[in-house]
């Protein structure tokens, strides 16, 4: 959520390189967006609602400047409530990503101290704290520790002073740092995506860290104690750049044909490291997989691939959902949390508190240098490249895959997992670059986008494809869509079963199949319409990986037939930073 960004440099436009690096971010957060720029110890300030994409015509060039794009949590979608705020006296700016879980009682005792608000948002609440914070340090840097640590919840903050300082702390939301080869540029960023294409080194913040330019200066501080810490710069290892959507109209459509290429990916990860996370798996009482979202039912099907390849005691969780696990988690038990980003809120915080109790952790992360990462014990890289929109593919792809791969390698068939993902690569290859299989989801997707309700009927290792399935068509349709157990199907589901309700049934060649074949012949004799996919490749134990495709497509042709914004669908964002 909310994407930060900051560039100091005598190369670049500063105005420029700000407004190109919140285009770049903007997939974090879209409801609005501001640049602040530095031009004769005078802060001048710009803020829209909307997408990042009006001219910068108020702001001059400038040698510094700091951005934000927002996803609205506090205050409606405004141009007061979008950032950088100011400060009273128009001293600094200041931006964040996360929410100020006290922000109510701190806001009250302010305004008895005759503070004044003008927006609706936590995020001024910050600002005034530290001018309270001003009064008894008389120091930016100070004040800003001192305001910091008081604050509740997950935050991150950028300042931009009249004297030409940026200051940026981190609790929780992500912030990395980026240095040009000849150190004359310096980036503040939410992620290293937004500026891969002009840095050599990196720096990502810790929790708890704070960094401050000043005079041509970098330095990074322990937030509470204040003391200095080593620049600890590392090679840029980006592999992620963006490099646009090429011959497709979206970064959505671009992303699903990318799937084979995350596919094979996979099985290029270490299989040194994937025999130490499948002994970790065999000693452990209990393995859960956890995540939110589209990596909540990556979760789900790693766990059902440990369940049925492995015959690992595997339970899937969504981080939001699972605290009651807290007081059942040991020493003895793994978590394996998969992720884009890296940096989930909901799921961090149960990772934060269990790794606390002794629990081991993996992760399965696309975003380099994330927190995810940092804290786990064993950790690998999806390397599936850039994904731009909003609504995950082929992130999801590959950490199913690796589900399967991990399971198969924990069953001691790792050889016979390589073989049935280059398979599987291969026949969805076929699949993508079949005009005819394509046509025909463009025909359902039509049909379908005239609909209020779409029902996914799915069993075994199809169950957690209709979920994600369901979770496609409401993001990029904003349809009602819903996933039914085809086995629980006549104990409630079954009353809305009428004449012109559609039902898209996914069915495997497997040992369910013939149960959900009696569920569908239940739905047919109500009436309701079956939706029959275009016939798949059969791929045995990876074919639930490929009955992903249709559901993927036809949420992509709804999302453009009824004219919405593919890639950035209303009111989410890519990377939930808060909870």
């Amino acid at each position: 959520m909310c994407g930060i960004f900051g560039y100091i440099g005598s190369r670049r436009d500063a105005t420029s390189a700000v407004f190109e690096g919140l285009k770049r971010l903007d997939y974090r957060g879209y409801d609005s967006w501001g640049v602040a720029v530095l031009q004769n110890k005078k802060i001048l300030l710009d803020k829209h609602t909307g997408t990042v994409n009006k001219k910068l015509s108020k702001l001059p060039k400038s040698s510094i400047s700091v951005g934000h794009t927002r996803w609205a949590t506090h205050g409606s979608v405004t141009d007061t409530n979008a950032h950088p705020h100011f400060s009273s006296d128009g001293s600094f700016v200041l931006a964040q990503n996360g929410i100020m879980e006290n922000y109510s009682s701190v806001k009250q005792n302010l305004f008895q101290k005759n503070y004044k608000f003008i927006s609706q948002t936590d995020t001024e609440v910050i600002v005034r704290l530290i001018e309270e914070e001003l009064k008894k340090e008389k120091d930016i840097i100070k004040a800003t520790r001192s305001a910091f640590n008081k604050l509740k919840g997950r935050n991150t903050v950028i300042i931009l002073t009249k004297d030409g300082q940026i200051i940026a702390v981190r609790n929780g939301s992500p912030l990395v740092l980026g240095f040009s080869k000849d150190k004359k540029e310096f980036y503040f960023s939410s992620d290293t995506l937004s500026f891969s294409p002009y840095v050599e080194k990196t720096i990502t913040l810790d929790n708890g860290q704070m960094a401050i330019y000043s005079k041509n200066m970098l330095t990074i501080k322990n937030v509470k104690t204040g003391k200095n810490l080593p620049l600890l710069k590392v090679k840029n290892g980006i592999t992620q750049k963006n490099e646009g959507k090429g011959k497709f109209n979206h970064f959505m459509i671009k992303e699903i044909f990318d799937q084979p290429s995350a596919i094979e990916e996979v099985i290029k990860q270490d299989k040194r490291k994937l025999e130490k996370l499948s002994k970790l798996i065999k000693k452990s009482k209990n393995v859960y997989c956890m995540g939110s979202g589209t990596a909540g039912a990556a979760a789900f099907q790693m766990a059902y691939y440990l369940r049925t390849y492995a015959g690992v005691n595997a339970i899937g969780l969504i981080g939001a959902e699972c605290t009651e696990y807290l007081p059942l988690f040991s020493k003895e038990d793994l978590i394996i949390a998969p992720s884009q980003s890296g940096e989930t809120a909901d799921v961090l915080e149960i990772l934060e508190m269990a790794k606390k109790k002794g629990v081991k952790v993996a992760s399965y992360v696309n975003m380099p240098g994330s927190l995810i990462t940092k804290i786990s014990d064993i950790s690998f890289m999806a390397n599936a490249g850039a994904e731009i929109c909003v609504m995950s593919t082929k992130v999801f792809i590959s950490q199913i895959a690796f589900g399967y791969l991990v399971a198969k390698n924990t069953q001691e068939k790792y050889d016979q997992g390589v073989i049935n993902l280059k398979i599987l690569a291969k026949e969805m290859r076929k699949v993508l670059n079949n005009k005819d299989f394509l046509s025909q989801i463009k025909k359902i997707a039509k049909k379908l986008s005239k609909k209020k309700h779409i029902f996914l009927l799915g069993k075994g290792q199809n169950l957690q494809i209709i979920k994600e399935g369901m979770v496609k068509i409401i993001e990029g349709s904003y349809v009602h869509a819903h996933a039914i157990p085809a086995g629980d199907l006549k104990h409630y589901a079954i009353t809305l079963m009428e004449a012109g309700v559609p039902i898209i049934p996914v069915v495997s060649n497997d040992a369910v199949s013939g149960d959900v074949e009696n569920a569908i012949n239940e739905i047919k004799a109500r009436g309701a319409e079956i939706i029959k996919l275009p016939k798949l490749p059969d791929t045995g134990e990876v074919s639930a990986i490929l009955n992903t495709v249709p559901l993927q497509l036809i949420a992509y042709y709804m999302a453009v037939y009824l004219k919405n914004n593919v890639d950035k669908p209303r009111n989410i964002a890519k990377s939930v930073t808060v909870k």
